[in-house]
């Protein structure tokens, strides 16, 4: 529930507050007070592109916060609007309340924050419409569109795990044709792309390279390049150790010295004499290992150039193929499982692409189902839907309406490359949402031709109608925010006070706002505000009204006669007639 609007420099506001309480509220005023400013910072709370030439003259930005209850939600709102806040970094108030807020700028980006936390416009537009679902009457000429009709049917309905099942089909099977459709169509061009590869291959598996072969061979190539001083060194090192080449090894080596010195200590009773012998123990455990180890160093070199050759002769065939494939070997080796997964991909003989086809078919065939299981999923709920819309307009002095809704295949165009077979000659464009073409129809009197919507009605009759939709789709969303702006355009009369009785039902279960130019509909209210200019060239400001003012802006709406008695007495006649009615209703 929104609980508190605060705006800024919005139009021709500056600075307003508005509180709203449970139920429904009224949002009233003069002409070009600002009343459509309030909606306007809703529909920046929930992600709307910002507009800079709203920022009010003078002002370098305009503001809108919001504080938002959701202590009213069923567990499932809840654990969303959780997750989106834990998500975005952003917190709770004290209260348990949520603040989000919108800066637009005159010149430079807008910001929006969310729990406190700086976020995405994307990502607070995410949270409020958990919140908000805000109609206007760009939102009645939106209705005309098909791809909103099928979405309105859509949430009277839940599909959701039908159309899952069929977006993922769709997508195996377009992917099998498009993969179909270009191995037919370039099957020369692949084949060549395979004859290239499979030489490539067969050359990189005739030298058979090993991971980091290239990098080993450079240190090997470097040793044997060197190898006579390589065997000097060796050989000397391994002497002085050892002594191997001394008439005297017990004296002239290393390890001959330290035994000799070990045998001197130990020899002694002296404890720390002893104790410094015990040490030598690992120096010639050191000097044993370093020596074994250049033996086996010397015994492995080779004893002529031979083995040098053969290195360098099988660092040209890598060089070979890091020529063409890669930087290095490793290189080389992925790019051999890439090309092998790519051949995979060229096989155009006979039997592969029958194989194929096949796929595509029994693809094409899964596709259908599911479908058609949406189809009879839609096909089922138009008729609860229509049955539930003509209830409710008969409920807003549209007694004799008819409203339906009608789904038939979504034909596929003559161009069409994807086109479904969904029964015996009928073909339907396979569409990310299904193949089916929602349509609502409208007839104002009985016996009247129903006509598509955007051809059978008038202005106030698509305000009526479009009410009486959201109020049946509204069952979902019971406890979240309603705002209508001006949704009774066109209305008057007896029309208008069914719609104000319809919207004082609906805030039984919704808290719902609604800008409104009608008294009929504003005596319905439990909270009436009234936008209003400080005169000119004066802002404007937000004020709720207590009985005695309400009277009077009713008044006011009536025509104009605010400060007659006979004015005053007719909205209070209308007031009171209004209140009594949502008595005797609840």
């Amino acid at each position: 529930m929104l609980s508190e609007i605060r705006i800024e420099s919005l139009g021709a506001i500056s600075t307003a507050t508005a509180e709203f309480g449970r139920g429904l509220t009224v949002l009233t005023g003069e002409t070009g007070t600002g009343k459509t400013m309030v909606v306007t910072s809703l529909h920046l709370l929930g992600g709307a592109r910002a507009d800079a030439t709203r920022v009010r003259s003078g002002a370098p930005r305009a503001v809108v916060e919001g504080r938002f209850t959701t202590s009213e939600l069923g567990e499932d709102v809840t654990a969303q609007i959780d997750e989106i806040l834990d998500s975005s970094g952003a917190e709770r108030d004290d209260d348990g309340s949520v603040i989000a807020a919108r800066s637009v700028a005159r010149d430079g980006p807008s910001r929006a924050f969310l729990g406190g936390r700086s976020v995405p416009a994307k990502s607070l537009g995410t949270f409020t419409t958990e919140l908000l679902t805000l109609h206007g009457q760009n939102d009645q000429l939106r209705l005309m569109r098909p791809d909103e009709q099928r979405g309105a049917l859509d949430r009277f309905v839940d599909i959701e795990k039908q159309l899952k099942r069929y977006q993922k089909l769709r997508e195996e099977w377009l992917a099998a044709r498009r993969d179909l459709v270009d191995r037919t169509q370039r099957a020369r061009e692949l084949a060549q792309e395979a004859d290239q590869l499979e030489f490539a291959l067969n050359e990189i598996h005739t030298v058979a390279p090993q991971p980091g072969e290239d990098h080993e061979l450079v240190a090997d190539i470097q040793r044997l390049s060197e190898l006579d001083a390589v065997r000097e060194a060796a050989q000397t090192a391994r002497a002085a150790l050892t002594g191997d080449d001394d008439p005297s090894p017990e004296t002239a080596s290393a390890f001959g010295a330290a035994g000799q010195a070990k045998s001197a200590l130990d020899a002694t009773e002296d404890t720390t004499l002893r104790a410094l012998g015990a040490q030598l123990d690992g120096a010639l455990a050191v000097i044993g290992d370093v020596a074994s180890e250049l033996g086996d160093y010397l015994a492995a070199l080779p004893s002529d150039a031979s083995t040098l050759e053969a290195k360098l002769l099988r660092q040209s065939e890598l060089r070979t193929l890091t020529r063409k494939y890669a930087a290095d070997i490793d290189g080389v080796l992925q790019w051999a499982q890439q090309s092998r997964e790519r051949l995979t991909q060229l096989d155009v003989s006979e039997e592969a692409l029958a194989d194929l086809e096949r796929q595509v078919r029994a693809l094409h065939d899964e596709v259908v189902l599911a479908a058609n299981d949406l189809t009879k999923a839609r096909t089922k709920a138009a008729k609860g839907l229509s049955k539930a819309v003509t209830a409710e307009l008969s409920g807003l002095a549209m007694a004799d309406a008819e409203f339906t809704v009608s789904v038939a295949p979504l034909a596929a165009r003559v161009d069409d490359t994807a086109p479904l077979t969904v029964s015996p000659g009928v073909m339907a464009h396979a569409g990310q949402y299904g193949v089916d073409a929602v349509e609502f129809g409208f007839a104002a009197h009985r016996g009247m031709d129903v006509l598509p919507l955007n051809k059978s009605a008038s202005g106030g009759e698509l305000s009526r109608v479009m009410l009486a939709l959201e109020v049946v789709l509204a069952a979902s969303t019971e406890g979240t925010t309603m705002v209508f702006d001006e949704v009774d355009a066109g209305v008057g009369g007896r029309a208008a006070v069914q719609i104000g009785r319809r919207l004082s039902r609906l805030a039984r279960t919704h808290q719902v706002i609604v800008v409104t130019h009608l008294p009929q509909v504003a005596a319905y209210a439990d909270v009436h505000l009234m936008v209003s200019s400080g005169g000119k060239g004066k802002a404007s400001g937000v004020h709720r009204l207590d009985d005695d003012d309400r009277v009077a802006e009713l008044a006011r709406m009536l025509a104009g006669l605010g400060e007659s008695d006979s004015g005053r007495a007719h909205a209070r006649e209308l007031l009171e007639a209004a209140q009594q009615d949502r008595g005797d209703s609840g």
